[in-house]
């Protein structure tokens, strides 16, 4: 993918504004410890929200959402979208239950809870299991996301484009606490989506693809299917499609969303999403913090990733490695500032999740 000078400065400017965030914050994140890692407990509910839905946002999420369309259509998100019974548990029996518990982590609860020294043992494994292997393999998966999408787009060796990645976003975050990453993750947020919104009318209006017409059109019908098939007869013969025997769907939505653990995402809440009720002013700025993650985090956000999934089906119908369709889409498809517009969009996507999990 070839880049011209507006791409670039878009590029720039957003790296730019990242870094002035961050800078604009440190004096206030030096403070002391409640403002490094809670704001100072003072985050309105819209900017704790976001933040929470920002960080959700990392540069594989797009690709995933295709790569789940492309394998079982509409449908296939409920592998994801079965979580959203454990985060409505959170807005109405938890929300407002993190904020009054006054503590500073998560795993500060285990003694809060519980007492005593096997109190205090679970906490310090809890930390160092959260805070070292789960967190690197998190921020793993991360880097080989946006590593991906600039050799794909760019060219660039995968080791160089996650250095220069978490460098940059390493930098800001160590430097701006909490106030600096929920600010950028707002800014950043609203960076990736318009971004994604662009990309996916760009997709529809491929002469190829011919809008939602034309997909409908050249795609199966199951493609378009938005519940999983249930039963004995369930089968993908058609087409694209989720389906489940009647025994396996009643396992997956009454188990898979309380016992499949994902940071943050566990039903009660966790990591950075405690972390933002904690941070939040007061317990009503809690709950509709919560709320609107829940709203735009399952049934707003993905809305621009599906359909960029199914115009890569029509684009690239023998690609093996789906979720590699929704990059080439952005690499063969978009026109100048466009691409840079998008790459900034993965980055921003990128260091929103990077900066909530080294905080």
């Amino acid at each position: 993918m070839v880049l011209t000078t507006l791409d670039w400065t878009i590029i720039v400017a957003y790296f730019l504004v990242s870094l002035a965030i961050g800078l604009y914050y440190s004096r206030r994140a030096s403070a002391n410890v409640g403002e490094y890692f809670l704001s100072g407990r003072d985050l309105p509910w819209w900017l704790a929200g976001t933040s929470m839905v920002a960080t959700t946002f990392a540069a594989d999420t797009p690709l995933a959402v295709a790569g789940f369309v492309a394998r079982n259509g509409i449908a296939g998100n409920w592998i994801w979208w079965n979580a959203a019974l454990g985060s409505m548990l959170t807005v109405f029996f938890f929300a407002r239950l993190w904020r009054r518990a006054g503590i500073m982590t998560d795993v500060e609860f285990a003694e809060l809870r519980y007492g005593g020294r096997p109190a205090a043992i679970l906490r310090g494994f809890r930390a160092l299991y959260l805070g070292l292997p789960i967190n690197c393999v998190i921020m793993g998966w991360v880097n080989l996301a946006m590593a991906k999408i600039l050799s794909v787009t760019m060219g660039w060796n995968r080791l160089t484009a996650v250095l220069v990645s978490l460098a940059i976003t390493g930098f800001y975050s160590a430097l701006s606490g909490l106030w600096g990453v929920v600010v950028t993750d707002f800014f950043q947020f609203v960076f990736a989506m318009s971004g994604t919104a662009a990309l996916a009318w760009f997709a529809l209006h491929v002469p190829a693809v011919g809008g939602i017409a034309g997909l409908r059109a050249k795609l199966p019908a199951s493609t378009f299917e938005f519940i999983p098939r249930v039963g004995s007869a369930a089968t993908d013969s058609m087409g694209p499609a989720l389906a489940l025997p009647l025994a396996a769907f009643f396992a997956f939505v009454g188990v898979q969303w309380w016992a499949s653990w994902y940071p943050g995402q566990e039903p009660g809440g966790g990591g950075y999403i405690a972390q933002r009720m904690m941070s939040a002013r007061d317990e009503r700025h809690s709950f509709f913090a919560t709320l609107w993650f829940t709203i735009a985090h399952y049934c707003l956000r993905p809305w621009p990733w599906i359909l960029v999934g199914l115009a890569s089906l029509v684009l690239f119908p023998d690609l093996t490695d789906r979720e590699a369709g929704y990059v080439m889409v952005m690499r063969d498809f978009l026109t100048a500032g466009w691409r840079g517009m998008l790459l900034g969009a993965f980055f921003a996507a990128y260091m929103s999740t990077i900066s909530s999990q080294l905080n």
